[in-house]
C-alpha cells in the first residue's frame, strides 16, 4: 500500500489533495502517515479520521488541546509546532505533498526528501529560496520533486520526452488577478478585501493577494529558473484572462507546445499524485467552442513592479531568492494588518533587497539551510524596520 503525507493539509491545496485521495479509495488504497494544518483543527481532525493517519500536526502550540480533543479515542497520535511538523516531515512515507504557505515550508520538504520518496512541491518558496539546495538534497537521496504549482506542472508535462536543450523559452501564465483593469491610480487605495476576490481560482487568502500584486507570478519565474534550469531571459510572462492555457514551451524549431485545462488545481495535484500514469480526474472538461476565444497581452511593468524585482533577483543570484521571498512575505502581513496600502508592498521589497544589497548581505551563495534561514529572518527585520517608517502610506 502507498504511503502519503500532506502538509499544509486543511489549506486550498490541501483540501484538493484530500478530496483526490479519497476519490482514489482513501484509507483503503493509501496509508496516511501524516497530516498537518493550522488552526481549523475541526478540519483537520476530520481529515485525519477519514484517511485513519499515524500523526496529526497543527503549527500552533496554543490549539493542541483542542486538536488533542477532536482526535481523542481515534488512535491518531497528535503534536503541535515547527518541531513536530518537521518531525512528521521525517516519517517515510512515499509520496508528500508539501502545501504550507511561505518559508514555513522549507523545513518541511527537506526533511521529506531525506527518506527518497517523490515530494509534490506547491511551496514555491522552496525553490525561490532554496532551490539549489533543494535539488541537490534530492539527488543526495535519490529522491523525486514533481511540480504542483498549475504553471510548472504545464510546464513540466509539455516537456515529456523533450530535450531541454532544444527549449527556446518558456512562457507561463497569469489572469492579472483582481486588479487586472483597474485604473493605475486607483491601487493605492485597493483593499485587504478587494485584494482577496481572484476572478478564475478558488485560493487562500495570502496567493489571492500575491496573484492581485503578482508577486505570485514573481515567485514562479524564480522558480521555474530553478526548477527547469534555463536561463532567466529563456522566461516570459503573458496576461490570459481567461486562466485556460497555463504555460506554453517554445522549440528551437519554433513550435510551441501549450498545456490547456480548466482552473482546477486538482489537475497539476493528480497529475503528480499518479505520476507516470494518468488517473481520471473528477474535474471540469475544457470546452474551447464555449470558451470562443483565448486572449492574451504583455503584463504592464508599472501595475506589476514584482516582475522586475524577480528579474533582479535571479540576475542577482546568491541569497537574494531567500531576501525576495521574506521581505514579501512581511510586507504582505503588513498589507493584511492594515499596516500599508496595496503599492506599498512593492517599494518595502524593493528598499529591502537595496538595504541588504548594500550591505553585502545578499551575494554569498547558500551554502547550508541554516544561511538561508538566516538570510530569511534579517530580510524580514530589515522590512519591518521599513514598513514601519512607511507605515499609512
Amino acid at each position: 500500500m502507498r504511503s502519503v503525507s500532506v502538509f499544509g493539509a486543511t489549506g486550498s491545496i490541501g483540501e484538493s489533495t484530500f478530496d483526490l485521495l479519497t476519490g482514489q479509495g482513501g484509507r483503503d488504497t493509501y496509508r496516511t502517515v501524516a497530516l498537518t494544518g493550522g488552526r481549523n483543527v475541526a478540519r483537520l481532525a476530520e481529515m485525519a479520521r477519514a484517511l485513519g493517519a499515524e500523526v496529526a500536526v497543527t503549527a500552533h502550540d496554543d490549539c493542541l488541546s483542542d486538536l488533542r480533543d477532536a482526535l481523542a479515542g481515534s488512535g491518531v497520535e497528535v503534536a503541535a509546532g515547527a518541531a513536530a511538523i518537521a518531525e512528521a516531515a521525517a516519517r517515510p512515507a512515499d509520496w508528500t505533498m508539501s502545501a504550507i504557505v511561505g518559508a514555513a515550508g522549507l523545513v518541511p520538504g527537506f526533511r521529506a526528501l531525506s527518506h527518497g520518496g517523490t515530494l509534490a512541491l506547491a511551496n514555491k518558496e522552496s525553490l525561490v529560496t532554496a532551490g539549489p539546495l533543494l535539488m541537490a538534497e534530492a539527488r543526495r537521496h535519490d529522491a523525486r520533486i514533481l511540480p504542483v504549482d498549475s504553471e510548472h506542472s504545464a510546464v513540466f508535462q509539455a516537456l515529456v520526452g523533450e530535450d531541454l536543450a532544444t527549449v527556446e523559452h518558456i512562457t507561463i501564465t497569469a489572469s492579472g488577478g483582481a486588479f487586472r483593469d483597474w485604473p493605475l491610480d486607483r491601487l493605492a487605495r485597493a483593499t485587504v478585501a478587494e485584494a482577496s476576490t481572484h476572478p478564475n481560482w478558488a485560493m487562500g487568502q495570502r496567493i489571492t493577494i500575491d496573484s492581485a500584486s503578482m508577486f505570485n507570478k514573481a515567485l514562479e519565474m524564480i522558480e521555474t529558473r530553478e526548477f527547469f534550469g534555463i536561463s532567466p531571459d529563456q522566461i516570459e510572462v503573458l496576461l490570459h484572462p481567461e486562466s485556460l492555457v497555463h504555460a506554453l514551451v517554445g522549440f528551437r524549431d519554433g513550435g510551441v507546445i501549450a498545456h490547456l485545462g480548466t482552473p482546477d488545481m486538482r489537475h497539476a495535484i493528480g497529475y503528480a499524485l499518479n505520476w507516470p500514469d494518468r488517473a481520471h480526474l473528477p474535474v471540469g472538461r475544457l470546452d474551447l467552442a464555449r470558451a470562443g476565444s483565448l486572449s492574451f497581452r504583455a503584463p504592464d511593468p508599472v501595475r506589476y513592479p514584482a516582475l522586475r524585482l524577480a528579474r533582479e533577483v535571479m540576475a542577482a543570484g546568491g541569497l537574494c531568492g531567500a531576501a525576495f521571498n521574506a521581505a514579501k512575505e512581511a510586507a504582505l502581513d503588513a498589507f493584511i494588518a492594515g499596516r500599508i496600502g496595496f503599492t506599498v508592498m512593492a517599494e518595502v521589497v524593493e528598499a529591502a533587497l537595496e538595504r541588504l544589497s548594500g550591505a553585502g548581505a545578499l551575494g554569498m551563495a547558500p551554502g547550508d539551510l541554516d544561511m538561508v534561514l538566516a538570510a530569511d529572518a534579517e530580510a524580514r527585520r530589515v522590512a519591518g524596520e521599513i514598513i514601519t517608517l512607511r507605515q499609512g502610506g
